[in-house]
């Protein structure tokens, strides 16, 4: 008997407004992977995306109580599976 609900995994560029999330994993890598685990943004933080800018970059993110803004092009780096039903972002 196959899973019902598999977990999809995705990254965080692709995540849409108001959706939240759980990371999965950095594929980041050198200072830019230290800034990002700085900010709290590190495996099993969970993070929702709230607004993007006029011309669609950055997007501001919810993370640990604090907005955060991120380029797409990092965002995508950022691997996340979409919280379940009942789950919710604080």
């Amino acid at each position: 008997m196959g899973v019902k609900n598999a977990e999809r995994i995705n990254s965080l560029s692709d995540l849409s407004l108001g959706s939240a999330c759980q990371i999965v994993s950095l594929e980041l890598s050198g200072l830019l992977r230290r800034r990002i685990l700085d900010l709290g943004i590190v495996p099993g933080t969970l993070i929702r995306s709230i607004r993007r800018g006029p011309s669609g970059d950055p997007t501001a993110y919810l993370v640990r109580g604090t907005l955060i803004a991120l380029r797409s092009e990092d965002a995508s780096q950022i691997l996340v599976k979409k919280l379940s039903n009942g789950e919710e972002c604080v």
